[in-house]
């Protein structure tokens, strides 16, 4: 139970930390020395990870509150805008499918790429990618790993998210490259122990020891399981505002009290005496009889109300929220007054900006995208089915809500080429299609129809030549007839 704030757990240390070695690789004779030394960064995260997937799951601290003035009435409000937030910033990277785009323009590549591309979705890539990244965006970091499918299935691999709860990599300190992914695990009989992947070998530590004929090679080609960072920090997007987001639930839940206080106001009685059986009887009867005891001390019943100024309140808490989504560039949901366009309006919620901060984790993502790739083509090469591909013939294509404004778009791509730029850059720039490449290549012989391109060009001039020197031969050879 989140009852503490995140403050009290990290002391100031926001994001998680890195687990590092000075080995230059892993073997059986240095496995367990070097898991050993690493485990306490995964032990010191883990309990700020799980605090944070709690967290955007709705267990927040304004749910455990206390008062001590009118603790009768105490409410305990969750706006849970940060599920918001990590549904958003997920949506921004995986809302589309990732996919994977040739950088050649042959035929083999391009029919290669695609069916990469085909069995990631037969893989349910999309899915994984989804659930992988909501801890990423929840806790800082998340991981995916592919697993070699079992025998008679139609494709020979799938993809896990595994929980970062129980996995953590281990990274050089002098390279900053992975050298060890470790998974803590229990067997059947409810016995933990730790499976451990380097570049080319599998180990399984069980009490601290390796465990006899476990170190052997697991043939994926690379380490199976691939850490997606949320940045290079591991911050995640929800403890950048989580203190203005307990402010807010904190704010929301004295909000109800004052109302419910104001309902459930004090009666004051001045100069009477009323016992309890009395006083319930009068509440039931709607009205009050008392009497005053003398002229000098005049009895008087009166109701304490003081109501707490909700305009205010609301003022505060929109400053809150609007300052946690600047910080987090997040679009604003103002309504349209007319008259402006589709990118206007995108330049003023800050959507622009919003797509420009989201485009920055992209090189992140890509380079995570291409380790899982190499492991994915090493099994369908040792499965029969080689792609006769490698990293430097496909690129990873991340769309960011490629329709929007399409209409502008669509002018621009139409003004390039009529301006004479190539095609494959006009179409690379408007950012219409993720596979540009592919859009290209089924296009050329559309645009081929309708544009000149340069051999045409180049041909028809030596036509045009022709036509003028033998024009020139024809006239030299009146005159010298004549």
């Amino acid at each position: 139970m989140n009852r503490q704030y995140l403050q009290d757990i990290v002391k100031g240390r926001y994001g998680r930390k890195i687990a590092y070695t000075d080995a230059d690789e892993i073997n059986q004779n240095n496995v367990v020395q070097v898991v050993g030394e690493c485990i306490g960064t995964f032990y010191y995260n883990k309990p700020i990870i799980k605090y944070l997937w709690d967290y955007v799951h709705g267990d927040q601290p304004i749910l455990y509150r206390q008062k001590v003035v009118r603790n009768d009435i105490i409410n305990k409000i969750v706006e849970n805008h940060a599920y918001e937030i990590v549904q958003f910033k997920n949506g921004q990277t995986n809302g589309e499918p990732i996919q994977y785009i040739s950088r050649k323009e042959d035929d083999a590549t391009n029919d290669a790429v695609d069916k990469l591309n085909d069995y990631m979705v037969d893989a349910h890539k999309h899915a994984r990618d989804i659930a992988s990244g909501e801890w990423q965006s929840a806790t800082g970091t998340s991981f995916k790993a592919v697993q070699k499918a079992v025998n008679g299935s139609e494709i020979p691999f799938r993809i896990v998210v595994p929980n970062p709860l129980n996995t953590f990599v281990i990274y050089s300190r002098s390279t900053n490259e992975p050298l060890l992914a470790v998974q803590e695990l229990k067997d059947e009989n409810l016995e933990s122990y730790k499976l451990c992947f380097s570049e080319n070998m599998e180990f399984k530590i069980k009490n601290g020891q390796l465990v006899e004929g476990s170190a052997r090679l697991h043939g994926f080609g690379g380490i199976p399981i691939v850490e997606f960072p949320n940045n290079q920090q591991r911050i995640s997007d929800v403890e950048l505002v989580i203190t203005m987001l307990d402010a807010i639930n904190n704010m929301q839940s004295n909000r109800m009290d004052a109302i419910e206080q104001f309902v459930q106001s004090w009666i004051k009685f001045v100069n009477c005496e009323v016992d309890e059986v009395q006083f319930h009887k009068m509440k039931q009867e709607g009205a009050l009889v008392v009497k005053s005891n003398n002229k000098d001390n005049k009895a008087d019943v009166e109701i304490m109300t003081q109501e707490l100024n909700q305009t205010q309140c609301q003022v505060a808490k929109e400053d809150l929220w609007d300052n946690t989504l600047s910080i987090l560039a997040i679009p604003t949901k103002q309504s349209n007054t007319g008259g402006d366009t589709q990118g206007a309006v995108q330049l003023r919620n800050g959507w622009d900006f919003s797509k420009t901060r989201a485009k920055l984790k992209d090189p992140v993502v890509k380079s995570c995208e291409k380790r899982l790739a190499i492991v994915v083509l090493n099994i369908l090469r040792l499965a029969g089915e080689d792609l006769k591909l490698s990293v430097r013939d496909f690129d990873v294509q991340i769309n960011h809500s490629p329709q929007d404004n399409m209409y502008t778009k669509a002018q621009t791509l139409l003004l390039l080429l009529q301006a004479g730029i190539h095609p494959l850059i006009a179409i690379k720039t408007v950012g219409l299609w993720g596979d540009a490449e592919k859009i290209f290549l089924l296009s050329k012989p559309y645009l081929d129809n309708i544009y000149k391109t340069i051999d045409d060009a180049e041909a028809q001039e030596r036509k045009a030549q022709e036509i003028v020197n033998q024009l020139n031969n024809n006239q030299q050879n009146k005159a010298v007839i004549e």
